[in-house]
């Protein structure tokens, strides 16, 4: 069994920004749920190549982008210069001031340290701030995985996914524990259409299973890849196209005014 180095950045923003559009693009009706007022400091954590970022400021708000990853970084402001895109990590980032609003689409669920994150997040809210989020839930990718999980095992690996895909009531009990006052909640399947037709299904792992193979050499992940559409074409390839069984949690939170 070979094995290769662990995959620092894992994300290939290029590819991300070229073929994944749909991440940020259904990012937009979340952006309806933060209601950003003019002159509003909002927080955009996970900020990706920085498209959703760039509408928060479009509506009047002083915004600020935050990503793990320096491709995305990078291609953040290759994209928009004039915004403030900052490389931290979730769960150990600090602001010189608080901000009215933390919004995050798509990031929280490649945390494992969930506890961590929301307590960074609460710390960095003004009294009376709402934390916006979707991330992905319960049953997330469920097909996905399995699939991925079984060819792993045929080829001696046990390792565990690296995502996050909480409960609806595991994730608002988790917001209630750090102070938050949760004001809206919802669990939702959304059945989500993949780009690049015949290679929709192998671009996608490209992108989001590196961090997960890490040990499997380049090819091996590749043949991997491959393999994986052909298990599950019977279940996700329909009409010409890829689906990818998505399952999303979506919440809004508020910071109290004052501490009980």
């Amino acid at each position: 069994m070979s094995a290769a180095p662990p995959v620092r950045d894992p994300w290939n923003a290029s590819l991300y920004q070229n073929q994944h559009a749909f991440v940020w693009e259904y990012g937009q009706d979340l952006l309806s749920l933060l209601q950003v007022k003019a002159g509003e400091r909002i927080l955009d954590l996970g900020c990706g190549a920085g498209q959703l970022t760039e509408l928060i400021r479009r509506q009047g708000a002083e915004v600020i982008g935050l990503d793990s990853s320096p491709q995305m970084i990078a291609q953040a402001r290759d994209n928009f210069p004039a915004l403030d895109f900052r490389l931290a990590d979730a769960t150990a980032f600090t602001l010189e001031a608080p901000v009215d609003g933390v919004f995050s689409n798509a990031a929280l669920h490649w945390i494992q340290q969930p506890e961590a994150a929301l307590e960074r997040v609460y710390q960095a809210l003004k009294p009376g701030g709402r934390l916006v989020a979707e991330l992905g839930g319960k049953g997330n990718i469920q097909t996905i995985r399995r699939a991925l999980a079984a060819l792993l095992a045929k080829r001696h690996y046990d390792l565990p996914h690296p995502w996050y895909f909480p409960s609806l009531g595991e994730y608002t009990f988790l917001l209630e524990q750090k102070g938050f006052r949760v004001t809206y909640a919802i669990l939702f399947e959304r059945p989500t259409p993949l780009e690049q037709g015949e290679r929709g299904l192998f671009n996608w792992l490209t992108q989001f299973a590196p961090v997960w193979l890490a040990p499997l050499t380049p090819a091996e992940r590749e043949q991997l890849y491959w393999q994986a559409t052909e298990i599950l074409r019977p279940q996700l390839y329909r009409g010409g196209i890829w689906w990818a069984d998505y399952c999303r949690l979506r919440v809004s939170a508020l910071k109290p005014e004052s501490e009980s």
